[in-house]
């Protein structure tokens, strides 16, 4: 069974920021939304989003996010530098993640995995979640699993090939070290016209 306490214990290195790195490790509230974020932008970009919002609104709650104007909270990721290349898109879609996290986790976002029994029960949650599609949900859930300690039975199954030892996500960085690994594969992969799953692109 997973632990809403391991996620504490995060190892994900990725903005070069290490206060940002540490919200991503400890907020998982930042984790959703980076994870959710991550998308025609570097990584490191995406995943600086929660720091940046962090520091624009004082806070990164989802309930008090969800109370805000739409609007308003485009505004806010818009302001340079944005969070995001498309920050009016992808603001409305963190504003429509808060509001389905403050319906049904009680704006709590490490409820979506803290008591889940099983790496299937988890990915329907997240596919539940605005922005998580198959691939984005299955890099999640092996992102809890390796750098959370987040590992409920069948995970690896649940997370498909990110389960895997092969460094081919944000799930397998933790060092300068190991996202060089990551990109140099993405380049291959991309190279041999294969997607993150090894599959034809």
């Amino acid at each position: 069974m997973a632990s809403s306490h391991a996620r504490a214990r995060g190892t994900l290195y990725i903005t070069g920021n290490t206060a940002a790195d540490r919200l991503l490790n400890t907020d998982g509230s930042a984790l959703l939304i980076g994870m959710l974020l991550d998308q025609q932008v570097p990584m490191e970009w995406a995943f600086a989003g929660p720091s940046t919002l962090k520091a624009r609104l004082g806070h990164l709650n989802p309930r008090r996010i969800a109370s805000m104007d739409v609007d308003d909270f485009v505004s806010v990721c818009c302001e340079t530098p944005a969070i995001h290349r498309f920050p009016a898109s992808m603001g409305r879609r963190v504003h429509e993640l808060c509001c389905v996290l403050t319906r049904d986790y009680g704006g709590r976002a490490d409820r979506v995995w803290s008591d889940v029994p099983d790496g299937a029960t988890l990915y329907a949650r997240l596919r539940a979640l605005p922005g998580y599609g198959d691939e984005k949900a299955k890099i999640f859930i092996a992102l809890l699993g390796k750098r959370q300690g987040v590992q409920p039975h069948g995970w690896r199954e649940a997370a498909g090939a990110f389960g895997d030892e092969v460094a081919r996500s944000v799930a397998d960085v933790s060092s300068p070290e190991s996202l060089a690994v990551v990109r140099d594969w993405k380049r291959s992969q991309r190279a041999a016209k294969l997607d993150k799953q090894g599959r034809p692109a």
